[in-house]
């Protein structure tokens, strides 16, 4: 299969099945919110939406009518379109505010908590070189955004979205009066956003804040919010102007399967207190948690495809690479579901398609050179996967996707902890996206044997490329780590490899532990037995 199909979006359903053309870049008839920051939601306004049909479909936003509760994706995709304010594309031209997400460098960079880089192409030609940047970049998150686990606990027991009570014993009798006052408004949107109802989630903001909010709710729904829980952390300080106060609000939330495991965000919110009258928002900042950053949900708009098992996310201007990306996403992900060696398999893998400035700005950006996508864990046990549209050809997209599905399949939300294990996280994703092919049509061949013939000292815990690696360093260090993997899978099958990566990965146990317990044989011969043979096939 090769990188998305170029045909234009396809005809959107309403829910008499009636096709509703979608409007080429620029054009802002169909499914775009008012601009004007008013909460009048005829303007603009999406129409109502309806069961999906069975092709792919491209459409605006899912407006009012659209499943807030996660109604059954289409067989073969929808793509909800443009949900942002009308003249604001937030596509690869859009200047970026804010440093983008780390991208996914030829090696997957093991930093700790939870982001995996990918290489980007050196003098290679242009299919081997994005096959290489793609399938090595993921960012491990060591905590789930950094959100606390008992937070999160709180957020899947209570239904309310309340934290645990000895919060109330936090703060002056006022201020915990002033955080319930919030939280109220914060209730009254989160209801809105669930309905369909742009003008409720708006009128708990000030004019001036409703623009930003009215992209973010246009592409929440676009995404098929079926759960947004916020719950406020401590109690509103105040900030440098009078009657303005700060809160911040960690937010649970569900996209498409309405019984998830949330995802967690921590967000700060500004709000404006006169009297007796409701608080109302007048800013809500972008979260900045290391190490995953600003999500692409909050600041751009996005056009959206759902599949059965993958849901694809773009701008407004790469709308056309949906359907394609999609099909190629929902492939991916029956491979990827084979490596979940934990837990099920993740409800639907996220993947996010970057233009040149959003690669620059989501998740944080600032990632090295040679990477073409990532893995990022954002909590409940999902990792959003960001490809660069920039560093893709072709033929690599397949490839990438599986690899880095796999990613989200097979890694915990702490991500791995020890660089030492890289060769195994990053060698079983490649093993994953090489699908079966044999070793001799490894992509990654050539690579893997000019590092094993110089630059190498044979120890496979010391395989994980620098961040300035050379794209040859960085591409023999994933040849190497999906030799090794392939060759024990050879000796000992698929299903006790993925036991030992548990072991490892999961459980924390060391490389010696783990074979013991898995293989029943000591490590130091068979880290010697993967040495010699990828010698013997590389060397």
């Amino acid at each position: 299969m090769t990188d998305g199909d170029e045909r234009p979006a396809g005809a959107a359903a309403s829910g008499d099945e009636q096709p509703v053309t979608v409007p080429r870049d620029g054009d802002d008839t169909v499914g775009h919110p008012s601009a004007t920051g008013t909460d009048d939601p005829g303007q603009g306004a999406p129409p109502n939406g309806g069961p999906s049909v069975k092709d792919d479909n491209v459409a605006g936003d899912p407006g009012p009518a659209a499943a807030p509760n996660g109604a059954p994706a289409a067989e073969n995709g929808n793509v909800a379109g443009d949900l942002g304010p009308a003249g604001d594309a937030g596509s690869a031209g859009r200047p970026a505010s804010e440093p983008g997400p780390q991208p996914h460098p030829a090696g997957h960079q093991a930093t700790g908590p939870g982001v995996h880089p990918v290489v980007a192409a050196g003098e290679r030609p242009a299919r081997r070189r994005w096959r290489l940047w793609a399938v090595l970049g993921l960012v491990l998150v060591l905590v789930a955004c950094g959100v606390p686990g008992v937070l999160l606990l709180g957020l899947v027991r209570d239904a309310a979205g309340r934290p645990a009570a000895d919060r109330e014993d936090r703060g002056t009798a006022a201020e915990r009066q002033l955080r319930a006052r919030m939280e109220a408004q914060l209730d009254r949107q989160a209801a809105a956003l669930l309905d369909g109802d742009r003008a409720g989630f708006l009128a708990v903001a000030e004019p001036a804040a409703r623009p930003a909010l009215t992209r973010r709710y246009a592409a929440l729904r676009a995404l098929r919010v079926t759960a947004w829980r916020p719950v406020a952390d401590g109690v509103p300080a105040a900030a440098d102007r009078p009657g303005e106060w700060r809160l911040t609000v960690t937010v649970g939330y569900c996209f498409v399967v309405p019984g998830c495991t949330p995802s967690s965000v921590e967000l700060g919110t500004r709000w404006r207190v006169a009297g007796e009258a409701e608080p109302l928002l007048t800013a809500v900042e972008e979260s900045r948690g290391t190490p995953a950053g600003a999500r692409p949900w909050e600041v751009s708009d996005l056009a959206v495809a759902v599949g059965k098992r993958a849901v694809v996310a773009t701008t407004p201007a790469l709308r056309a690479k949906l359907p394609g990306l999609l099909a190629q996403a929902e492939a991916a992900a029956a491979v990827a579901d084979l490596y979940a060696v934990a837990a099920p398999p993740p409800d639907r893998y996220l993947v996010y398609y970057a233009g040149r400035a959003e690669w620059q700005r989501w998740y944080g950006g600032g990632r090295p050179k040679w990477t073409a996508g990532y893995a990022v864990g954002v909590g409940g046990g999902h990792h959003d996967v960001v490809l660069n549209a920039q560093s893709l050809t072709p033929g690599g997209v397949d490839d990438l996707l599986r690899h880095e599905l796999t990613h989200a399949a097979s890694l915990p939300d702490g991500g791995y902890a020890d660089r030492s294990s890289w060769w195994l996280v990053e060698g079983l994703a490649e093993y994953a996206g090489a699908d079966g092919q044999p070793v001799d049509r490894y992509e990654g061949l050539a690579e893997a044997r000019k590092l094993v013939r110089g630059g190498w000292n044979g120890r496979l815990d010391a395989l994980a490329p620098a961040d300035d690696a050379s794209d040859d360093r960085v591409g023999g260090a994933y040849g190497i780590g999906y030799l090794a993997v392939h060759h024990l899978v050879d000796r000992f099958g698929e299903q006790r490899v993925l036991d030992f990566f548990r072991a490892v990965v999961h459980e924390r146990l060391s490389m010696a532990e783990a074979a013991d317990e898995v293989f029943g044989e000591p490590w130091s011969g068979l880290h010697d037995d993967c040495v010699a043979y990828l010698r013997a096939v590389a060397g």
